[in-house]
């Protein structure tokens, strides 16, 4: 220490200058080196940032409206995955000491570019059609206000048609994989898996081609065939999972590529969010697929996606569609459903024999037909069970009785695109003394126009075979395709 004070004490001045000047020209120099990584990812990030306020405004809030449709409680992770911020890790500091020109001039335009235009001029298209004019359709041009902005989403579901390909993983082997129920209340499972490995517009073979992976494991068919029936013991169900994903990573460089963020899942047993958890990358940055979209259990609206629980009985919906007009209803309202979850017991204490107009039972009585009774009330009570989503939404959209969505912390299905207060009543737990107070003050007018609008959206809850176009396969296909739309992933992943 005295021989450092005296050495500058001796230093002439230039000297000291040329000495304070160092490590200047040593941060220069280090940045000049290292600086083009670091300054591509800066470009990259603040090009998302913009990217990504406007396809959010576009896929998340079609309205004009400054709110969001509807009020989301965000989880530290989900902050973390917002979709206005990336997710993903910086580059790493390039190892390379070329100048940036060189470096700039060696990149090649590969696949993965090629995918991200593709997405660029989506989003594009789609902010440009918001205020265009609407686009011509031989099947059907959504109008009204049953949709947050029926033109963005009309130019999203064509370019979705013209753009959008998904890569189905053929590891993995029935009854666990490529394989689910479609007659029973979780019938989506395997009507989606056999509908999307038998398309040929939307399915790719070629991995290099698709913009997201689907990983085809049915949830309810692992609680059939891995679950020890009242063990309680989740462990092999969580391994069947990690497994799976271990093998695809190992083989394909997809999964790590981008922690899973461009594979989705779909389950709608109400153990589909449990599985999830198997993987935290699964969890965290994949695209869920839930019947169960539950925000207070960590279903996310910006990234995850809530589809419609469909109880087909016959594996058809032929039979169940189609009711009267308004003016031929009868009944105010009616529900009839068991003891299930902490709700429906509420909601028959208040209302079980109680008001002639309010038709609410545990059991209808005998001779008493359950679709009937849809069919002949104005407003069907859709209470939640032990989890959040009830077949009886798409039942009441069925048979044109306006769904009353009684639940807490629920997304309803697609509602990134369809304005769910246009068309049903949302209430919660503390309304349900309120209920016929609330029914009440629907005017006459405003009822047929409610009802009218579930006519015209059931197109996106039908259930065909093969599917449809706007029917509820392409409209599942449709909600990945906007979170897809929703991150890039830049070119050094």
């Amino acid at each position: 220490m005295g021989s450092s004070r005296w050495w500058r004490a001796k230093a002439s001045p230039s000297m000291k200058l040329l000495l304070s000047m160092l490590p200047l020209v040593l941060i220069a120099g280090l940045v000049s080196f290292k600086a083009p990584s670091l300054c591509n990812w800066d470009f990259i990030a603040k090009q998302r940032e913009g990217d990504h306020a406007m396809v959010a405004d576009i896929a998340f809030n079609y309205s004009s409206s400054p709110s969001p449709p509807l009020h989301v409680h965000q989880s530290k992770e989900a902050e973390v995955l917002n979709v206005t911020k990336p997710w993903f890790n910086a580059a790493p500091v390039n190892e390379s000491d070329e100048p940036p020109l060189r470096q700039k001039q060696k990149r090649k335009f590969n696949i993965l570019d090629r995918t991200e235009a593709i997405l660029v001029q989506a989003r594009a298209a789609i902010r440009e059609a918001r205020k265009g004019n609407q686009t011509q359709d031989p099947d059907y041009v959504p109008v009204g206000p049953m949709y947050w902005n029926a033109k963005a989403f009309h130019r999203s579901y064509l370019e979705m048609e013209r753009q959008f390909k998904v890569f189905v993983y053929k590891e993995g082997e029935p009854p666990v994989f490529h394989n689910g129920p479609c007659k029973s209340i979780y019938s989506m499972e395997g009507n989606f898996i056999h509908a999307i490995e038998m398309n040929d517009q939307f399915r790719t073979k070629d991995p290099k081609k698709a913009q997201v992976f689907f990983l085809p494991f049915s949830v309810v068919m692992m609680v059939r065939f891995v679950y020890e029936r009242d063990s309680r013991d989740f462990g092999p169900i969580r391994k069947t999972v990690t497994d799976y994903v271990n093998v695809i990573a190992a083989k394909y460089p997809y999964w790590n590529r981008t922690l899973g963020a461009d594979h989705f899942m779909l389950a709608c047993h109400d153990w589909g969010p449990e599985t999830s958890f198997s993987v935290p990358n699964l969890y965290k940055n994949s695209i869920r697929v839930l019947c169960n979209a539950n925000t207070s259990e960590g279903f996310n609206p910006a990234k995850d996606v809530s589809f419609p629980e469909i109880n087909l009985q016959t594996g058809s919906i032929n039979g169940f569609v189609g009711g009267p007009s308004a003016s031929r209803r009868r009944v105010l309202a009616f529900f009839a459903g068991g003891l299930h979850g902490p709700i429906r017991p509420a909601l028959l204490e208040h209302w079980e024999n109680k008001d002639e107009d309010i038709e609410v039972h545990k059991y209808l009585p005998k001779g008493v037909s359950y679709y009937g009774m849809l069919r002949n009330s104005k407003f069907c009570l859709c209470p939640s069970g032990y989890e959040v989503a009830s077949p009886r939404v798409v039942e009441a959209i069925y048979t044109g009785c306006v769904p009353v969505l009684i639940s807490e912390h629920y997304v309803p299905p697609f509602s990134d695109v369809l304005n769910w207060k246009s068309f049903s009543v949302e209430l919660s737990v503390k309304d349900i003394p309120r209920l016929k107070q609330i029914l009440m003050s629907i005017s006459p007018r405003q009822y047929i126009r409610m009802q009218r609008r579930v006519g015209q959206i059931r197109r996106h809850f039908e259930v065909h075979s093969p599917p449809k176009r706007f029917d509820v396969f392409h409209m599942i296909l449709h909600s990945v395709w906007l979170r897809r739309l929703n991150f890039r992933i830049p070119h050094h992943q």
